[in-house]
């Protein structure tokens, strides 16, 4: 188990390409470039360049959004076919969001980088696909309704909300700190789910990601693991992990993550559940599970069941 993911040393230009490349000829189209913050690193419109001379129709990145509260930084990275970002926003205000990322300011960058992005994509003519994602911990996690409300009026309806990874990095080491419990959690992220009613329309997003189901039997349709199984397969590739690689879903469900037999076997959503982060699980136990006895004919056509 990796405790601190900061320490690992960073891709080179070369091996980036390399692994582009890779997946290019694997028949992916869709490249996704995450960790660390991407932005920063001087190559990054290059590598932005090269992704689609590959032929990717889709170059996406995950980021804080700072860099681009430089103008001409979020000119050229549009410029250079950069068509899809997810901008991280923890907190519904300056103080949360900044004390969660510990750089004062950062909360004002993030907008004004966002504002600058979308000066671009109009300059430039470009479709291109907006989103946010926000991680729960425990200082977050009962002004989530409150975050939502604040990211539906950057009128962005793409979202995804994270129940922090506590298996490596910094939830690992701060445990006590950032991680809460499900029980404690859950009603307030249904309170930020129920903010959007996502079957008007099909483009929109707004989902949560690594709880287990029985806390979410009504919002089925908006956790992105029961989603991305079905729309896509994931590698993960030059990261140094034990679920990275070909398979990445799999070996997530498998490797990173526990269903305590004594609360899921039998439960009638264990087959598409992942359950619990097997640090979670060891720091916490699993007396919170609330095992399924049925699925109802609703909870049915929002696992898409039925036609």
């Amino acid at each position: 188990m990796e405790q601190d993911v900061r320490g690992r040393r960073p891709l080179k230009k070369t091996e980036i390409m390399r692994h582009i490349v890779g997946a290019r000829k694997r028949g992916s189209t869709y490249l996704e470039m995450l960790g660390g913050e991407i932005t920063i690193r001087k190559d990054f419109v290059d590598l932005v360049k090269f992704a689609k001379k590959m032929g990717f129709e889709t170059v996406m990145i995950a980021t804080n959004g700072r860099m681009f509260s430089y103008k001409e930084h979020a000119y050229k990275a549009v410029e250079a076919g950069l068509n899809s970002i997810v901008f991280s926003i923890h907190g519904h205000d300056a103080e949360t969001h900044d004390h969660l990322t510990r750089a004062p300011g950062s909360f004002e960058q993030l907008h004004e980088g966002l504002k600058n992005i979308r000066e671009a994509i109009d300059y430039f003519g470009e479709e291109f696909h907006l989103g946010t994602n926000s991680t729960v911990v425990k200082k977050n996690y009962k002004h989530l309704p409150e975050l939502g409300r604040h990211i539906k009026s950057l009128g962005i309806t793409n979202s995804e909300f994270i129940f922090v990874d506590c298996n490596e990095g910094g939830a690992y080491n701060n445990f006590e700190e950032l991680v809460p419990k499900i029980s404690d959690a859950a009603p307030y992220i249904r309170k930020c789910l129920d903010l959007v009613n996502v079957e008007k329309d099909d483009r929109t997003n707004w989902d949560i990601r690594y709880v287990p189901l029985c806390y979410f039997q009504d919002h089925l349709n908006q956790v992105s693991e029961l989603k991305e199984i079905r729309v896509f397969e994931t590698e993960q590739l030059g990261r140094s992990s034990e679920r990275s690689g070909y398979d990445y879903q799999i070996k997530r469900k498998n490797i990173a993550r526990i269903k305590p037999e004594d609360k899921c076997k039998g439960c009638a959503l264990d087959p598409y559940c992942e359950g619990l982060w097997k640090t979670y699980y060891q720091r916490y136990g699993g007396n919170e599970l609330k095992p399924v006895s049925e699925i109802s004919q609703e909870q049915k056509r929002k696992l898409n069941y039925l036609n």
